[in-house]
């Protein structure tokens, strides 16, 4: 495993970490490329841990050790002052290190949940951050897995895994198809479909919980608009979180960590 000294920016060995800031160009070469960006030797481990493969690592100096004992001989270390580092990807990096990952192929959606008794879908949602936070809390409370739909942002991306602290590596995920499929397949496998909404139909979170659905997918809708007609459409029961104040709904994150903590409290009970 070569530790190589980079000196200038435009070294095109640096390519991968180029202007990170740039969602939309990331969007775009992240699947076409077959790569995602870890940030930080904690998220560096837990990917490695879960049996991803890095390509290289960008890190500075007073990081390199951290960096030599995680990647081994894997990969080609790139060794960068901290204003280099800042000028290639577009911002401070404050963790240190960088690494370059072969993404693995999805596994489909049978695989997925086949062991699985509650599983979180989450519809359309286009904030990182909302993304990372949500997979921390299926880790943390207990979800099997993870399903995304078509147009939800991705969970490797840079920003998503750093806010997830890792956790989208602990909890296995996939891609959906679109709801004329993807509601006859969670039904096939048993799945009650809960759609986290507000609807004069719904019944309490507590109330769902208490009624102790063998197997759940608890559908989440994105910020602001909510579910789509197809999701509420697929969904078997409308479910909500009663609230107090006047306040109507929750920020995405947070509703999946009151959801899944009822709904753990009530398989634990």
């Amino acid at each position: 495993m070569p530790v190589i000294p980079l000196e200038t920016a435009d070294d095109p060995r640096l390519a991968d970490y180029r202007d990170l800031t740039d969602v939309s160009l990331r969007r775009v070469s992240e699947p076409a490329g077959g790569l995602y960006i870890a940030e930080s030797s904690k998220v560096l481990d837990r990917a490695l841990r879960a049996g991803h493969r890095p390509r290289s690592v960008l890190v500075q100096e007073k990081f390199l050790a951290d960096a030599l004992a995680l990647v081994g001989d894997d990969a080609d270390v790139y060794v960068v002052p901290a204003e280099i580092a800042e000028r290639v990807t577009g911002y401070t990096v404050h963790r240190g290190l960088l690494a370059s990952m072969h993404r693995p192929a999805l596994a489909s959606v049978e695989e997925v949940v086949r062991d699985a008794r509650l599983v979180v879908v989450l519809e359309d949602i286009v904030d990182h951050t909302n993304i990372g936070a949500a997979f921390r809390s299926a880790a943390a409370l207990g979800a099997d897995a993870v399903l995304v739909t078509p147009r939800c942002a991705d969970p490797l991306y840079r920003r998503s895994v750093r806010v997830s602290m890792g956790t989208v590596f602990q909890v296995p995920w996939t891609r959906l198809p679109e709801w004329s499929e993807a509601a006859p397949l969670l039904h096939e496998a048993g799945f009650h479909l809960a759609a986290l909404a507000l609807s004069d139909d719904a019944v309490t979170l507590d109330a769902f919980s208490a009624a102790g659905h063998e197997r759940v997918a608890l559908l989440l809708g994105a910020e602001g608009d909510g579910l789509s007609r197809g999701a509420l459409a697929a969904a078997d029961t409308v479910v909500t979180i009663p609230m107090a104040g006047g306040v109507d709904s929750l920020n995405v994150a947070a509703a999946s960590a009151v959801a899944l903590w009822e709904l753990a409290r009530g398989r634990r009970g």
